[in-house]
């Protein structure tokens, strides 16, 4: 079983930048593709940004062009650099598995908060 912990998160104004890590324990991390998915109050969870263990990335169309995934497979970790937030933005964000290309998820994390607000 994998290990979650994301950070990173915080108030941001419209407008602004994060960047949000994901830590992942467990010895095979590097073969599995991840992805940040993003939850707001009262609505599901939804995919926002994934990458294969080869790098290859994808992104939800209400981010792409703003937001970058990335990953470093000698820290076991996950990367979600957000610029151009806007308000609708506000959220948890969690990484874990791609699920669409692994098929499955580990137990999620915490998650850290992103509020966009001015």
């Amino acid at each position: 079983q994998v290990q979650l912990v994301e950070s990173g998160g915080g108030l941001e104004q419209p407008g602004g930048s994060l960047r949000l890590s994901c830590a992942a324990s467990g010895s095979f991390f590097s073969i599995f593709a991840m992805g940040w998915y993003r939850q707001a109050p009262g609505k599901q969870r939804e995919s926002v940004a994934s990458i294969t263990s080869g790098g290859s990335t994808n992104y939800a169309a209400f981010v792409k062009g703003r937001f970058t995934i990335s990953r470093d497979n000698a820290k076991n970790t996950v990367y979600l650099q957000m610029n151009s937030l806007k308000p609708e933005d506000t959220a948890v964000y969690y990484c874990n598995a791609d699920r669409v290309t692994s098929g499955f998820t580990w137990d999620w994390g915490q998650g850290t908060q992103v509020t966009v607000s001015s």
